[in-house]
């Protein structure tokens, strides 16, 4: 899954944790991109001193070592794809998780004050929608309104892209921070921690602050874009 911050990705990897068949992983390749990029993230040392910060060897050993569940979901940033080898791509399903800029970036200021385009994904998950469409994969589109609005239909969505069937587990999980989370967790999860499934949909009404709007229109764009190939594809959003 291949998401920008702030999309309900957390929430979507809980989901796919309370599967009977899944192992879920946290971003794997943040600690390279944090190496690579020199972003100025909350706790930037201590998520790269924890991890293996070889992007091309983290994805090798995760597609290559003995696992206790049959299927693998990375959750992954967009932007964290930089700087290495994209031919794993070829061996995995993508699915990418979008969310409307206008509702995510109040959030995302409040963790990085001032947010670039990369730090949204927005940009690069455009990018790579068409580098997996020219490569002959069919990619799924899900936005995250669409996700809390109904959940069971979009996991069901899901997992018949995945050829997977839909397990009513998926809906719930248990309260609280979980074995899998990333270093990170504490900076970022406070809210998905208090849950124990997907929130109801909420419209957030709060305007866009002056400093970013220059931001929310060039984020807007592909956000517009992407949202065309989902399957709830209009530009009404």
């Amino acid at each position: 899954m291949w998401s920008g911050p702030r999309n309900v990705s957390t929430a979507l990897m809980y989901s796919f944790r309370q599967r009977s068949d899944t192992l879920v992983v946290d971003e794997p390749l943040y600690g390279h991109y944090l190496r690579v990029s020199g972003a100025d993230h909350p706790a930037a040392r201590e998520v790269m001193d924890d991890m293996d910060c070889d992007g091309n060897r983290v994805i090798n050993t995760l597609l290559q070592q003995p696992r206790q569940r049959p299927r693998l979901f990375l959750k992954q940033m967009a932007h964290h794809l930089c700087d290495m080898d994209h031919a794993f791509l070829e061996r995995s399903r993508n699915l990418l998780l979008i969310r409307d800029p206008e509702q995510m970036l109040p959030s995302l200021s409040r963790q990085i004050p001032e947010p670039t385009l990369r730090d949204t994904g927005l940009a690069l998950q455009w990018e790579l929608l068409q580098e997996l469409q020219s490569i002959g994969q069919r990619v799924l589109v899900i936005d995250a309104r669409d996700l809390l609005l109904d959940p069971r239909t979009v996991l069901n969505e899901v997992c018949q892209y995945l050829g997977m069937k839909f397990e009513e587990a998926m809906l719930s999980w248990p309260e609280g921070a979980k074995p899998e989370d990333g270093i990170w967790a504490p900076h970022w999860y406070h809210r998905v921690h208090e849950t124990t499934g997907f929130t109801p949909y909420r419209h957030k009404t709060a305007p866009v602050p002056d400093a970013l709007k220059p931001l929310l229109e060039e984020s807007s764009e592909y956000y517009q874009r992407l949202y065309q190939f989902s399957s709830h594809g209009t530009t009404d959003s």
